[in-house]
């Protein structure tokens, strides 16, 4: 939420310019999450929009419950995405103001670990949202119109981009963590996340261009 001075509002409420302007100026949130969230969102919501124009084509009817199944998965992808930008800040607030208390504060150091841990809930839940968005693209990139393929190729950038910046967030978070044993399994996620879908975004970027090159 953001509210300086005036009526709060919801972060996914201002411009694109506005977001942009508050993302570079010295506010607490957006930060990186809020970031990572919107760039994964544009990427879902550019598969979306190829399956989007792919449907109803007669050389695709073969796919066309295929096509209508990605656009659908990609659109409520891209939103859940998006309304990540205002979880992560709300979930940020209380670290802030845990940050600003007097370290020597009796209680400081439980409200500290238990707002760090909220911190990385949604970083975590973007890195899902965005493998998720990188296997729905992968699926489009061999059943959308060629015509479509450098919006798919980005999208797979945008997502797999949105990947890495995400997880910076969860493990800037579980760093700070004094539990082991609550960290490590947030990592180790985190971790096989990147392993397993970052190469598939690059794959699909990859294979896209060579298609739109003629070189395949």
């Amino acid at each position: 939420m953001v509210d300086d001075g005036e009526q709060a509002v919801a972060l996914t409420d201002l411009s694109l310019e506005a977001f942009t302007a508050r993302l570079a100026a010295k506010h607490s949130v957006p930060g990186g999450g809020g970031a990572a969230a919107v760039v994964g969102s544009l990427g879902a919501a550019l598969g979306a929009m190829a399956a989007h124009f792919t449907s109803g084509k007669k050389s695709y009817a073969q796919v066309q419950g295929d096509i209508e199944r990605i656009a659908g998965s990609a659109t409520a992808l891209s939103q859940q995405l998006l309304q990540l930008v205002n979880e992560d800040a709300r979930n940020f607030e209380p670290l802030a103001h845990v940050y600003s208390m007097p370290k020597d504060q009796p209680g400081r150091e439980e409200l500290l670990e238990n707002a760090t841990l909220k911190a990385c809930e949604a970083p975590l839940e973007m890195m899902r949202l965005c493998s998720r968005s990188i296997a729905l693209l992968e699926e489009a990139s061999d059943k959308v119109s060629t015509l479509l393929l450098s919006d798919v190729a980005c999208g797979a950038v945008l997502c797999g981009a949105a990947l890495q910046a995400a997880s910076v967030n969860v493990f800037v978070n579980t760093a700070q963590l004094k539990n082991d044993e609550v960290a490590r399994p947030l990592e180790e996620e985190a971790d096989a996340l990147l392993l397993a879908n970052i190469p598939r975004a690059d794959t699909v970027a990859e294979k896209a261009v060579t298609r739109i090159r003629g070189k395949e």
